[in-house]
């Protein structure tokens, strides 16, 4: 009896021990660091870092010092008006990183959502493609030529090739053009919290999907013979109003909800002021967005803007220079949304358009000034009068007259967080007229790109190009 006894506790041991092992595999993990996840639990990490990584910090800081919206009065953004230490690769390093990181993370959300992924869903797949688009064209409209047909394959290849920016631009419209075909018909009232930029409705995405293709279309202008009749052809298929533009407003009132124009200038530093070549361009205007746009100096109203490339070194809100009203003028500023593309946009693109074409284009001039006013917070009755005061009267009889004051309003209109599109702009166009005296020195300039990123540049030698930032122009701007 006792050898049984002691037969059964030893199998029962046993028994015990193997159990064990197998179970506690299954139940020694951390269950908030799961390794597969819902594609909708990703989707708004996504989002958010389109919004801050890619179109919300430095890559717009520097675009608004560059093209005079902003003057650099402190730190890097006052060498940055001087231009020392922006040829340098560590310049736009994180950006770069983060960007790539988070088309990497958007790669994952197309092949879980494609047709034979573990969570298909044409109408996510659909904004995926959309969202991929827009990081690739920032990527490749602030670099020029970039990794992408061979990039995002992790160890299966570290040293991706350079794909020329036509080449990108190419998948650029090939994603928007699926995108179209995933959101039409399609819903998202499934994932619609997840959505925090349109809570599921597919019919906005499809107008964000049409309005970029446009403004897409805009850059290729000088390379492309028939990029005009393309912007024209999608323009009706996209924003309606200021209401489906494409805009996050999902802020929070705290230390890392904030916008990140706020906490960069209100919060934290206060590197740059209002720029004195956007701010001129106003005041010749007798523009009443002046007030809306720039905090006074001090209790009589007074605006004075920063000169560009010569300001003191100083703090934003030490009274010598106005700053931003719109990101930086009190605390409720913490939650002012993030313009990704305006309705406003899309209509000085038609705008433009039509005046390239030779037609009659005033009409949607005046709503696009109607509707960035508006977005602006003041009213449309106000716009009305500027247009009719101080607009019309500088348009002209020729093409060239035309668009220099569309392209000046479109330039006014899109202060201050739509300021990478500003510098695509004034790369593209030459216009308005740039005044930071450090332009004009022979061994400097205005910047045409950004510099390469650092990371790239040690790990990736070989593939990396030899640019110069002030004389090497990206392929849509030849």
């Amino acid at each position: 009896m006792k050898y049984i006894k002691f037969l059964s506790a030893g199998v029962l041991i046993l028994f015990l021990a193997s159990c064990s092992k197998k179970t506690m595999d299954s139940i020694n993990r951390d269950l908030n660091d799961p390794t597969d996840v819902p594609a909708a639990n990703i989707l708004p990490s996504a989002i958010v870092s389109t919004v801050f990584g890619t179109a919300g910090t430095d890559l717009a800081w520097y675009s608004s010092v560059y093209t005079e919206q902003s003057a650099g009065v402190d730190e890097q953004f006052y060498d940055a008006d001087r231009r020392n230490g922006i040829t340098a690769s560590s310049l736009m390093d994180n950006v770069w990183n983060s960007t790539y990181n988070n088309l990497g993370v958007l790669k994952d959300i197309i092949s879980r959502t494609s047709s034979g992924g573990s969570n298909p869903s044409p109408a996510m797949l659909g904004i995926a493609q959309v969202l991929t688009a827009y990081n690739l064209a920032i990527v490749t409209d602030m670099w020029g030529d970039v990794p992408w047909s061979d990039a995002l394959k992790g160890s299966g290849n570290v040293h991706p090739k350079y794909d020329k920016q036509q080449d990108v631009y190419t998948a650029i419209f090939g994603l928007l053009n699926n995108a179209i075909a995933n959101l039409s018909g399609s819903n998202g009232s499934a994932f619609a919290s997840e959505d925090l930029i349109y809570g599921g409705n597919t019919s906005n995405w499809l107008k964000a999907a049409w309005s970029l293709k446009a403004r897409y279309f805009m850059h290729l202008e000088r390379v492309v013979p028939t990029a005009i009749d393309s912007v024209l052809a999608c323009i009706p298929k996209g924003f309606t109003s200021g209401s489906n533009a494409f805009i996050f407003s999902k802020y929070e009132n705290t230390q890392i909800g904030s916008n990140p124009w706020f906490d960069f200038t209100y919060m934290e530093r206060g590197d740059f002021c209002a720029g004195a070549t956007l701010y001129n361009l106003m005041e010749s205007r007798n523009d009443p967005r002046i007030q809306m746009y720039f905090v006074p100096i001090d209790n009589n109203g007074d605006i004075v803007p920063a000169p560009n490339g010569t300001s003191d070194r100083t703090r934003a809100g030490n009274g010598e220079y106005s700053y931003s009203n719109i990101t930086a003028g009190s605390e409720a500023d913490a939650t002012v949304p993030t313009p990704l593309m305006t309705y406003h946009e899309l209509l000085f693109l038609e705008a433009e358009a039509l005046a390239r074409k030779g037609q009659s284009f005033t009409a949607v001039l005046q709503q696009a000034i109607e509707a960035a006013f508006v977005f602006h917070g003041l009213t449309i009755g106000e716009a009305d009068n500027y247009y009719t005061t101080e607009v019309a009267p500088r348009l002209g009889t020729t093409m060239a007259e035309n668009l220099q004051e569309i392209l000046t309003q479109k330039y006014i209109g899109m202060y201050e967080q739509e300021s990478i599109e500003v510098y695509n702009d004034v790369r593209r166009n030459g216009i308005p007229t740039m005044n930071n005296p450090n332009n004009n020195l022979s061994s400097f300039g205005f910047p045409e790109r950004f510099p390469y990123a650092s990371s790239e540049v040690t790990s990736n030698p070989q593939n990396v190009p030899t640019v110069n930032i002030f004389k090497d122009k990206i392929w849509w701007d030849q």
